[in-house]
């Protein structure tokens, strides 16, 4: 029951910053655990962070750790990804994904995921 759009995604430099955001429909974006997935060519997709329904548990990849913050905004019904210090092994097509779940650690099962944004970083 839950529409996702990603933006924010674009052309940055190595060293910069980029903040993703995923807006989703529906009234009960609040039920749902949120993750982060990314997927560069020639690769398989991968985990990069994900947070509970209330917004209390938070995990990340072990590659993004003290670089990326996923937070969300349930009054908003918007989930964002704060990426700093992007190196151009971050580049890849960025996805938004939800999962009933309330409590998604690192393996939930997503059942709804947005169209993804591109993120390229140059050096």
């Amino acid at each position: 029951q839950v529409r996702l759009v990603e933006s924010g995604g674009g052309l940055v430099q190595a060293g910069g910053s980029l903040r993703l955001s995923c807006a989703a429909s529906g009234r009960t974006f609040s039920s749902y655990g949120m993750g982060w997935f990314r997927q560069a060519p020639g690769k398989e997709r991968d985990f990069v962070a994900s947070i509970s329904s209330s917004g209390s548990g938070v995990w990340r990849a072990e590659s993004v750790k003290g670089r990326f913050t996923i937070s969300r905004d349930n009054g908003n019904n918007t989930v964002y990804l704060q990426m700093n210090n992007l190196k151009p092994d971050d580049t890849a097509v960025y996805y938004c994904a939800a999962t009933p779940r309330i409590w998604p650690g690192t393996v939930g099962g997503y059942d709804y995921w947005g169209q993804g944004t591109q993120v390229t970083v140059s050096s």
